[in-house]
């Protein structure tokens, strides 16, 4: 089935936001086994509204908006839709006792224009909001399909785990079973290639690699009539992956590398601590975000002077003078002085030129050092990752200090 999304707002237009419901919609639809083949983006007039949808039902059987529900005058969404869809607004009182409900869990009155909320079409499948006062609604005819959900992307992301989702699943006979396979150390292009003769027989199941900030993604997809022959599809493809690339693989279920490098040292028990300088606290911020990682993470240190890596960990002064700040004596000399203060039995530091200055000729941008202290293993990765981007530097050394991790401590 083809889809269109279309992202209703002026405010998107200006660039005063991100559209961030778009790139979820997509990958949502995608795993479903809907084919998204337009993107549309208009502000807030009605006719465009109508025209857009039009012009989308015209190639798709299915069209999801986002935005134009809510309580003001601008809010037109359902009012175009309904004159596309050939439907009228009716007033539900069972949606309307869900928003008043939803103003008094907030402890707030309800205003007059808040009643045009619960104005839905009558043919409707109204979907209730459980973040927000805006219902959604899907819409049917002539076998096209209009579905409408708020714009806050809370409020749209609740309401398509909790109704649409569900809602799609059911207009189709067939189930999709997925896994999402993520992998660090090898790029999108090399993955591709490795894979090329998967890929060029795939029919059923499918596979498509994806690129995502330093490492790479692979979806494993297969739509069958019975569940259990999907995942057995699934699995059988997985191994087949697992003999040409599984060395690079850290998670066969669509985890982020901190959590899974989190949830193995709380199962093992083992404490954390680290050490940073050019990232600048970036590691001890995405480990914090795990739930319950206090269990295992004493410390991080940021250390980004000499001064620093001296007083808190340290580090020689003739080690600074002689190899630099940025070097691999320097890197397990805070690894190792981190492990003297913390006690912690994994103690990671890391070095580096994060740019887009501060290069040398013999020290270039994104030259990076990575030290870690377990056990009896004293370890240090040094890592160029040839670009300039400040960002995109801190953000692989971040990945590259929980890759070492994952790889030197928990395989």
């Amino acid at each position: 089935m083809k889809a269109a999304i279309l992202s209703i707002g002026t405010e998107l237009l200006f660039g005063q936001i991100t559209n961030t419901n778009t790139v979820y919609l997509s990958r949502r639809l995608n795993m479903l086994g809907y084919d998204v083949m337009y993107h549309y983006t208009v502000g807030d007039n009605p006719d465009r509204v109508k025209e857009i949808v039009e012009l989308a039902l015209e190639d798709c059987d299915l069209v999801i908006t986002t935005g134009g529900l809510g309580p003001t005058q601008d809010d037109l969404t359902k009012e175009m839709v309904c004159q596309v869809m050939g439907d009228e607004l009716v007033m539900m009182d069972e949606v309307m006792e869900e928003i008043s409900a939803y103003f008094e869990k907030l402890g707030r009155p309800m205003t007059d224009n808040n009643r045009k909320q619960a104005l839905v079409p009558s043919r409707a499948k109204v979907f209730i909001n459980g973040e927000g006062s805006a219902p959604g609604f899907a819409l049917e005819k002539d076998g096209k399909y209009v579905i409408c959900m708020p714009g806050p992307p809370r409020e749209m992301t609740c309401m398509f785990e909790d109704s649409v989702m569900p809602y799609l699943q059911s207009m189709s006979e067939d189930v999709i079973y997925y896994r999402m396979l993520r992998a660090f150390g090898i790029g999108e292009s090399d993955l591709e290639t490795r894979l090329m003769d998967l890929i060029d027989a795939q029919t059923d199941p499918t596979l498509a690699t994806y690129a995502k900030e330093g490492e790479c993604s692979l979806r494993i997809a297969s739509k069958r009539r019975d569940l259990s022959e999907a995942k057995a599809a699934v699995d059988d493809m997985i191994e087949k992956v697992d003999e040409r690339v599984g060395e690079y693989i850290y998670s066969y279920d669509d985890e982020e590398l901190v959590q899974v490098v989190c949830r193995k040292l709380m199962e093992r028990g083992l404490t954390l601590s680290s050490a940073e300088s050019c990232t600048g606290g970036r590691f001890a911020a995405a480990v914090t975000d795990i739930p319950g990682v206090s269990a295992i993470f004493d410390r991080g240190l940021v250390t980004y002077s000499n001064e620093a890596k001296m007083e808190e960990l340290g580090v020689k002064r003739e080690t600074l003078e002689k190899y630099g700040a940025v070097s691999e004596q320097t890197a397990l000399e805070m690894a190792e002085g981190l492990k003297r203060v913390s006690g912690s039995d994994v103690c990671v530091s890391v070095t580096g030129i994060a740019g887009p200055g501060g290069a040398t000729d013999t020290k270039p941008v994104g030259l990076v050092y990575i030290g870690l202290v377990y056990g009896d293993k004293k370890l240090c990765r040094r890592i160029q990752t040839g670009d300039d981007s400040r960002q995109w530097n801190r953000q692989y050394s971040l990945l590259s200090m929980l890759d070492m991790i994952n790889r030197n401590v928990l395989s």
